[in-house]
Order: structure tokens, then C-alpha cells, then sequence
């Protein structure tokens, strides 16, 4: 699988957990009693595999490359829109965590913030991962040399073969099975 291909695929496993995200808010919203730790292996798989993994081949490969190659309209749609996506994403779920805490210690209001937070992460990623799915990845696969799509493969390659050998993209996935399994 090509490394825009694989970024795809790794947008359906993060879309699957915007729908858990969704459905324990849902919870909250509610006034089910759910497993609050839960959230934290949420965020823990946000953190580790939506940003770490795949925002971390995305920021230093792939838009490095487009922003080297490609014209400056191409530049100011990563610099001012996706880069700010994904930090706007890293905002929400560090206030995620913190609302969560804050429930944990009895603030029952917080109940709000832990709602308002999910739910503002999960609407960014879905329209962010659209943007990147429909155009900002065809633009890359249609404009890039071939010199630059081949050093991108390397890359992502090597990317992966490191992850794979202290189990990221496994543990990710089975976490992501355990909630998706819990929710339903």
C-alpha cells in the first residue's frame, strides 16, 4: 500500500473512533453511567495514533514535501488550515483531559465540558480528514514529482517498520476493537 493510500486507510480507523467518541458523549449527555477511564484510552489513542502516528508522517513528510514542491497557495492551505486543524484537535483533547479529571473529582458540571470537548474534536477531524481525503491528498498524488512521491514511500516505510516494531499500529487497533466492542 502507497503512504497516501495507508494515510486513508488510517483516516477510517480514526473516523471509527470519532463515532465511539460521539457515542460515549452520548452516554454522558444522558447521565449513563459509563467507565470515565475510558476516555483516557480515548485520548491515549488521539494522542498516540491520530497525532503521533498519523498527523507525525502527515507534518513531517508529506506536507514537508508539498510545502518544498508545490506553489504557495498549496502552502497556506497546510500552514493556516491543516496545521491549525490539528492544533485546534490538540486543544480540544488536552481540555478533554482536563474536564475529565474534573468530573473524576466531582464536578458533575464538568460533564458539560466533557461533552463539548468531544464532540468539537470529533466535528474538526471529520470535516479536517474530508478536506484531506477529497482534496489536499489528490492534489498531492496529482502534482508531486515522482522523485518526491518515491522518497515519501521510503519514508513512510520506515515510519511504519518502527512503529510496527514496538506495536503501535496493533495496539492502537485492538484498543480502538475493545471500545468500539464496549459502546455498542
Amino acid at each position: 500500500m502507497n503512504a497516501i493510500d495507508l494515510m486513508i486507510e488510517e483516516h477510517k480507523n480514526i473516523k471509527r473512533m470519532l463515532q465511539v467518541i460521539r457515542k460515549y458523549s452520548y452516554k454522558v449527555l444522558k447521565g449513563e453511567e459509563i467507565d470515565y477511564n475510558d476516555f483516557f484510552k480515548i485520548i491515549d489513542f488521539v494522542r498516540n495514533y491520530a497525532d503521533k502516528h498519523h498527523h507525525g508522517k502527515e507534518e513531517s513528510m508529506l506536507f514537508n514535501k508539498m510545502q518544498d514542491e508545490l506553489n504557495q497557495a498549496i502552502k497556506k492551505t497546510i500552514q493556516y488550515g491543516m496545521l491549525v486543524e490539528h492544533d485546534l484537535g490538540r486543544f480540544y483533547t488536552t481540555s478533554l483531559e482536563k474536564s475529565i479529571n474534573e468530573v473524576k473529582s466531582g464536578n458533575d458540571e464538568a460533564r458539560l465540558d466533557v461533552i463539548a470537548n468531544a464532540i468539537s474534536y470529533a466535528e474538526l477531524l471529520n470535516r479536517h480528514i474530508d478536506k484531506e481525503d477529497k482534496i489536499l491528498y489528490k492534489f498531492a498524488r496529482e502534482n508531486l514529482s515522482r522523485e518526491s512521491l518515491e522518497q515519501l514511500e521510503k519514508q513512510c516505510r520506515e515510519f511504519e517498520e518502527e512503529a510496527e516494531k514496538v506495536g503501535i499500529q496493533q495496539k492502537y487497533m485492538n484498543l480502538l476493537e475493545e471500545l468500539d466492542r464496549k459502546i455498542k
